[in-house]
């Protein structure tokens, strides 16, 4: 696709048909690298998203309801390996869409056939028990679906992040309807074109793009929804749960992070320093796991910056579909923002050891320059918030108990990542750090198998492995008395 060349205007998908927004209206989608509109796009709205959710409960109670596990998995390895083939296509919509660089774009669409390849293979596993209460009753269980599923989903990791609810969702038996970031809607479209190529039911898989405050809050309200699963900011994740809580509606919440590497003196620095760059400058810094806290004991700061500054000066900034190691932020809105904390950083006394400002050989498009703060302390502002951005805080500490102490007095709880040759040490931390992932010696190693989600505002549930099939599933007693 030419980001320059004005396509004709993407439209909704409902009940397996490609439709005009209600309203007639539509939004553009633009290159975040150079500011260029990319397409018009559907601009759904309550309407919309009631026809959506009708569709998704036909589908349930018709065709899709009567498919059997083994066939739900058939479908769901083809929608891998569609995925699959297509990897260079989608990847590259991706990085035009989103401004992340292209060989990011590629790994982020395989990991999400990956869901689907992983998800197949569960679907025709997910089973009740048998629990015993004496020779004369007979009582088990049984995983129901749960029925309409709502995927509102981010911009930071569009594709990937809307396999990772759907493919557990759609194992499960639900039927779904999926919001998509405005900021970046394509390969969510791109997706419903492959389920219809590949014969998907009509109405088990919706997809309605349009603004947050229209689409998006018209189906997190909706009251024949069954379930709410939500990845964003802290702040629209509370607007979102009480939206749900008035009809009583479950809801997965994956939200925000400020993640610490914590570093002791007996680490591989450059080791270290390999992580903690994949930990920041992925995706830009937008990333609700970001390493944005380096935790360093005092005695081996000094060895430490040295490196990560020489580190940071090779890292080469450009357009994604370059393969640059640092793409662009992928709005003028989320610019503002990350210049905006680094503006609050020094007003409060940290120190800029590199970075901070927009790369002087591009001028346009939402460039800045990774950014490291020396001078940190824990109740700063730039340590406590999430930047969600190339931005990282160097803070300090003696000992082990201090590391410990500065490590969980942020209000989020996301993941950490632990450097030590001490395992004592490090599964001692692992077990009193409060996050839901923790990652020794390395960052960033969880896999589509392992389970991710958070402590405190980072959000509540699980996703990703076994454990996400649990929110896409209720348990129904069954008893029997024997006579």
């Amino acid at each position: 696709m030419n980001e320059a060349q004005r396509q004709k205007p993407y439209k909704l998908f409902i009940n397996g048909n490609w439709q005009e927004a209600s309203s007639g209206q539509t939004f553009a989608t633009y290159n975040p690298a150079t500011e260029a509109e990319i397409a018009q796009v559907a601009r759904g709205d309550m309407a919309d998203i009631e026809q959506a959710v009708v569709a998704a409960r036909q589908a349930l109670d018709g065709p899709w309801g009567r498919l059997k596990p083994k066939e739900r998995s058939r479908l769901l390895y083809a929608v891998s390996q569609s995925l699959e083939q297509q990897v260079d296509e989608l990847a590259r919509l991706e990085t035009l869409d989103n401004g992340k660089p292209l060989p990011q774009a590629r790994k982020e669409v395989l990991g999400a056939a990956r869901y689907f390849e992983y998800y197949a293979g569960a679907a025709d596993k997910i089973h009740g028990e048998q629990i015993p209460l004496g020779p004369d009753v007979v009582n088990f269980t049984i995983r129901e679906a749960m029925g309409v599923t709502a995927h509102i989903v981010p911009w930071n990791k569009p594709l990937n992040i809307l396999a990772r609810s759907l493919a557990p969702a759609l194992a499960a038996g639900n039927t779904a309807v999926i919001k998509p970031a405005e900021q970046t809607p394509l390969t969510a479209l791109k997706l419903a074109e492959q389920l219809a190529e590949l014969d998907f039911p009509a109405g088990v898989v919706n997809i309605v793009t349009g603004y947050g405050e229209e689409a998006g809050v018209a189906l997190a309200g909706h009251t024949d929804i069954d379930h709410l699963t939500f990845t964003g900011s802290a702040a629209t994740g509370r607007a979102v749960m009480k939206a749900a809580a008035e009809h009583i509606k479950p809801v997965l919440l994956e939200l925000g992070g400020k993640s610490p590497l914590i570093v002791f003196a007996d680490a591989d620095l450059d080791l270290v320093i390999r992580e903690a760059i994949k930990g920041i400058v992925t995706n830009c810094g937008q990333m609700c796991s970001a390493g944005s806290r380096i935790l360093v004991m005092d005695s081996v700061k000094d060895a430490l910056l040295e490196k990560l500054v020489a580190a940071i000066k090779q890292l080469h900034i450009g357009p994604g579909i370059e393969s640059p190691d640092v793409g662009p932020l992928v709005s003028a809105v989320q610019y503002g923002r990350v210049t905006g904390h680094i503006d609050i950083a020094t007003s409060e006394g940290a120190h800029i050891l590199y970075g901070g400002s927009r790369p002087a050989h591009l001028p346009q498009g939402y460039f800045i320059e990774p950014t490291l703060f020396d001078n940190v302390v824990p109740d700063m502002y730039i340590a406590q918030r999430e930047v969600f951005g190339p931005v990282l805080s160097i803070l300090t500490f003696h000992d082990e108990a201090e590391a410990l102490r500065i490590a969980n007095q942020v209000p989020y709880g996301l993941v950490a990542g632990i450097f030590t040759q001490d395992i004592s040490r490090a599964l001692r931390l692992a077990t009193r750090i409060q996050a839901g992932q923790i990652f020794i010696n390395e960052f960033y190693t969880g896999d589509e198998e392992t389970p991710f989600g958070g402590y405190g505002q980072s959000g509540f549930g699980r996703e990703k492995g076994l454990a996400a099939l649990d929110h896409y599933t209720q348990i129904k007693n069954v008893a029997i008395r024997l006579h």
